[in-house]
């Protein structure tokens, strides 16, 4: 098993485009397509995705803008699984994490609540005056934040949602966040437990306002120069992007800490805001400032949606004209375009890991009785019930799918042996190059090891004539030493009884001259 990021883009025809647009899952690395799934128009906010888990396929939600229609897809196969007639068409829709409840908003401020894998209706209230705009649960499923053009966020627990004690009164609220003037037009939850996670809020009153729903208080606000559309909030919570609707396409990068110096001038880190209603942070535009460039992206279209990806290094961006762009963030480089869905707006854009059930790509499959194979079962879904049915919600039952039983108690259905998952994920957070540097494949990485066995084959020849040379030279040396010493011992035999050497004839004639003077 490999883990590969993929973006999963949807689109819907603008007015100069005819038919209808599509799911499309994207490698990316490469851009290219993997799969798609037509006959589906969904605008912004309006699609949800549950990723395949727990031995189960997960599946799309695409709430269609011009009927009350919802389609769903499953990864397996590349054709419309199931048609849900609404109550009414729904302007927005949000899936939580646990695939367990699914909540739509309608242009009359009203909000619905089913369970996904029963179809029941658990509540269904009025929750603004307007139209609901975003819808977002929290990331442990425990509340429900809705957005509207009345400028008011609606925090509302799940929990309370689904009582059945309090199915006759009217919802209320965990609390209200009222403090924007204009429309609310997106909403980010930050990481954390509810209440004690915080979330941003964007609205076309040029602010996007950072809360903590733990003290239902404000914390920031953050003042741009132009309304902002769509927000993306780094996992961390360090930073923060948002995008403009205009037609100029700019982006703000906002860090949420900034540098500082001690008295004894150590630099370090602190976080920004916190300061509450009065506090107040201008964001510069272009031009104003060099820190302002620096953080700000300009894209020259109008942006429809923004997603960061797993590992928070690319930031995506989907635009009107229907072009994909990823930008490395710290760089701001613009380092691929994905031009496949050219005339259809970007209406969704996030990253997931590839479902190893994607048609076209199955990677894995649970083993069946002897030595057939079976499919990976898909999430069960109901069709959603259009009123409330207070005996059909006191009745009703939820099948589960329960993994396969194994010999061994402590064996999990899905082995993932350690050492695999670490070679994979140091694969999977390898830096991405450039465009002209693609990805290692199979035959790649074959060729290589080719490579690397002929080179050794060949520094194990160059070793062994290094060898050869090297005794050689020991054996030269030895035996001139050899010979030396054999020289040295025949001159010693010369010497006499005395220790005195004899002396030659030359010698002995200066000698016997001497003495006879």
């Amino acid at each position: 098993m490999h883990l590969q990021e993929i973006i999963l883009c949807s689109t819907s025809p603008t007015s100069s485009a005819s038919g209808s647009g599509s799911i499309t899952l994207h490698d990316i690395q490469t851009g290219s397509s993997l799969a798609s799934f037509k006959q589906t128009s969904a605008r912004s906010n309006s699609t949800a995705v549950v990723t395949t888990q727990n031995g189960q396929g997960g599946f799309m939600l695409s709430a269609q803008p011009e009927k009350s229609i919802m389609n769903v897809y499953n990864f397996q196969k590349d054709q419309l699984a199931l048609k849900i007639v609404l109550p009414e068409k729904l302007s927005c829709i949000a899936v939580d994490p646990k695939g367990l409840y699914c909540a739509g908003g309608t242009s009359q401020g009203r909000v619905y609540l089913w369970e996904i894998a029963s179809g029941i209706m658990y509540n269904a209230w009025d929750a603004h005056y307007r139209q609901v705009n975003v819808l977002r649960f929290t990331h442990d499923s425990a509340a429900l934040i809705s957005g509207s053009d009345d400028s008011a966020v609606g925090v509302w627990s799940t929990s309370s949602l689904v009582d059945d004690g309090s199915q006759n009164d009217l919802p209320t609220a965990f609390c209200t966040l009222t403090d924007h003037t204009l429309p609310i037009s997106d909403i980010a939850v930050g990481i954390g437990l509810f209440p004690t996670c915080r979330i941003l809020t964007a609205s076309a009153d040029h602010s996007v306002k950072l809360w903590d729903l733990s003290t239902h208080t404000l914390l920031t606000t953050f003042q741009f120069p132009h309304p902002i559309q769509i927000l993306a909030w780094d996992v961390t919570e360090r930073l923060f992007f948002a995008a403009s609707s205009s037609e100029e396409g700019s982006i703000h990068q906002v860090n949420l800490f900034k540098q500082r110096e001690d008295k004894f001038a150590r630099s370090g880190l602190e976080a920004i805001g916190g300061g509450g209603i009065a506090d107040i942070i201008r964001i510069d535009g272009e031009g104003q400032s060099e820190m302002g460039r620096k953080r700000l992206i300009s894209v020259g279209q109008s942006i429809t949606t923004l997603s960061i990806s797993l590992t928070s290094s690319h930031l995506l961006v989907g635009t009107q004209p229907g072009l994909i762009q990823i930008y490395d963030i710290a760089s701001h480089q613009l380092l691929r375009t994905i031009s496949t869905h050219k005339g259809f707006s970007i209406t969704h854009l996030s990253t997931m890991l590839k479902p190893p059930d994607l048609v076209g790509h199955v990677s894995l499959s649970l083993g069946g009785a002897g030595d057939a194979k079976e499919p990976m079962p898909v999430r069960h879904i109901t069709p959603f019930q259009r009123m409330r049915d207070p005996k059909a919600r006191e009745a009703h039952e939820v099948g589960i799918m329960l993994p396969p039983s194994s010999s061994r108690p402590n064996e999990a259905f899905f082995d993932y042996p350690t050492d695999e998952l670490l070679r994979d994920y140091s694969v999977f957070i390898q830096p991405s190059g450039s465009d002209s540097q693609t990805q290692s494949t199979g035959v790649s990485l074959q060729s290589r090891v080719s490579e690397l066995e002929n080179e050794v084959v060949k520094l194990r020849e160059q070793l062994g004539k290094a060898k050869g040379i090297n005794d050689t030279m020991w054996e030269t040396v030895v035996q001139k030493m050899v010979n030396e010493s054999k020289s040295k011992g025949k001159g010693d035999e010369n010497a006499g009884s005395d220790g005195f050497v004899a002396l030659g004839d030359e010698d002995e004639g200066r000698r016997r001259k001497r003495s006879r003077a």
